[in-house]
């Protein structure tokens, strides 16, 4: 199953430079990893040239113009790129457990989608993270919260995981799915803009094509470094438009990905 690694990011370069270390060292690598890219500065283009030079597996670079913040624009533009039937997505904030994709594709089956788990770093533990390379891993390590979540163990994950249909409880910093189910609800709807719900319509709509959420406990763990909240402004619109498409029980999405596969 030929695998792509989608991560996210916007001017983080510090950040983003942890999270491609971390996919170098998956113990099952990624078959390509593209950068979705909101319009950060070159210098993240530069990064990112840099790490594809020595990396043994493609690397592309989706970046689209910097017009505010367009997290379903920029991972439309590139899930269209990837080359890949098994789409993994994590923010590029999240620094990749060395078991995380190996995890991911062990959970793997059609008619479902996948949630990872989360650990959070507090802002003094990021903040050694990104001065020394390296950051905290496993559940007794300094500066994490719940650290639950940062238990790894594939016995207990297949006792514990189970089916979760919360849309206000998911996660697309840590998400798996099928490349084709992205298309059959036409993936993220653009018309999101600003930060809060885009994640939530796009699994809300999954589910309504009869495609479930398998929440993973205890394995596809990311470490999420800290950072400010986003402005959320927008919120009150964005709420609206999932409201309705919790209404509706829409399945696909008009403002999509489609336009990038002409």
């Amino acid at each position: 199953m030929r695998t792509s690694l989608v991560v996210t990011t916007y001017n983080r370069k510090d950040a983003l430079a942890l999270v491609l270390e971390s996919a170098l060292r998956q113990r099952r690598r990624p078959d390509e990893l593209v950068v979705a890219d909101d319009g950060s500065r070159p210098d993240t283009g530069e990064l990112v040239a840099a790490f594809a030079a020595r990396s043994p597996f493609p690397v592309r670079h989706s970046w689209q113009e910097d017009l505010g913040f367009r997290a379903a624009a920029s991972r439309n533009r590139a899930f269209a790129a990837a080359a890949g039937e098994y789409l993994v997505m994590v923010d590029g904030d999240i620094v990749l457990h060395p078991s995380f994709l190996e995890d991911h594709l062990r959970a793997a089956r059609p008619g479902r989608f996948v949630q990872g788990s989360r650990v959070m770093l507090s802002e003094k533990a990021t903040a050694r993270a990104l001065a020394s390379g390296r950051v905290p891993l496993g559940a007794l390590a300094r500066g994490i919260r719940n650290r639950l979540n940062a238990v790894h163990s594939p016995a207990l994950s297949r006792l514990a995981s189970h089916r979760n249909d919360d849309v206000f409880r998911v996660r697309s910093a840590n998400l798996a799915c099928w490349r084709g189910d992205v298309l059959r609800v036409n993936g993220f709807d653009e018309d999101f803009v600003g930060w809060g719900r885009e994640d939530s319509d796009f699994v809300a709509r999954l589910q309504h094509a009869g495609i479930f959420r398998l929440q993973l406990k205890f394995a596809a763990i990311g470490y999420h470094l800290w950072h400010s909240e986003e402005p959320r402004q927008l919120l009150p619109r964005n709420q609206r438009i999932l409201e309705e498409t919790l209404a509706t029980r829409r399945v696909r999405c008009a403002n999509g990905i489609d336009k990038y596969l002409r």
